[in-house]
């Protein structure tokens, strides 16, 4: 029996879906549509629109292209299936803050591991897309910063005063926050 093919939007539609109307569900086997052409085809559009300086292996967008998109795309799914797949170290650039007087270290990921997080994005952010509350803004797909502040507009306008800033810097690596992820079951790896 074989099944219709599916693109990445239904794909992504339905996984929303799933976790909106069950919100206790436990996701399994998403690896294989991370690895998927298409996916990956799209991250790297994603990644390419962005653009941006290489990172540390010096590789660019237009190299890439020079060497085909096709060839670049069908070596990283072929280490994403092998489970060989490993990304580099990232560039490190530090940029002014605070008229000079400060320093910014930027991290700069090489393009492959851009497309690859990004492959990772189209499919995870779905699900937690779901869990999300209406009144929700920071990094969130089609949301920006003006509909955040018009929304404190509006409640300052119905008297409700109350507002919470929250800087997540750390968020997802303090201890005991492995639970945030436990929606999310990996595959085991060949041999475990």
């Amino acid at each position: 029996m074989t099944t219709p093919h599916v693109s990445l939007q239904d794909l992504t539609r339905r996984i929303y879906a799933k976790a909106k109307t069950e919100p206790s569900w436990r996701f399994w086997g998403l690896y294989v549509h991370v690895c998927k052409e298409e996916t990956l085809r799209e991250a790297y559009l994603m990644a390419k629109k962005n653009d941006g300086a290489p990172g540390v292996d010096g590789v660019t967008f237009a190299a890439i292209e020079e060497g085909g998109v096709d060839a670049f795309l069908k070596q990283l799914r072929d280490e994403l299936v092998s489970r060989q797949y490993c990304p580099m170290a990232n560039r490190k650039k530090e940029i002014p803050k605070d008229g000079g007087k400060k320093v910014r270290v930027l991290s700069i990921p090489a393009i492959r591991d851009r497309v690859v997080q990004g492959a990772l994005r189209l499919i995870l952010e779905p699900i937690f897309e779901a869990d999300f509350q209406p009144g929700s803004y920071g990094y969130r797909p089609g949301r920006t910063a003006h509909e955040a502040v018009d929304r404190v507009v509006e409640a300052i306008r119905r008297w409700k005063m109350r507002v919470i800033d929250l800087d997540l810097r750390s968020y997802f690596g303090a201890p005991g926050q492995a639970w945030r992820f436990q929606r999310v079951r990996l595959p085991p790896r060949k041999g475990e």
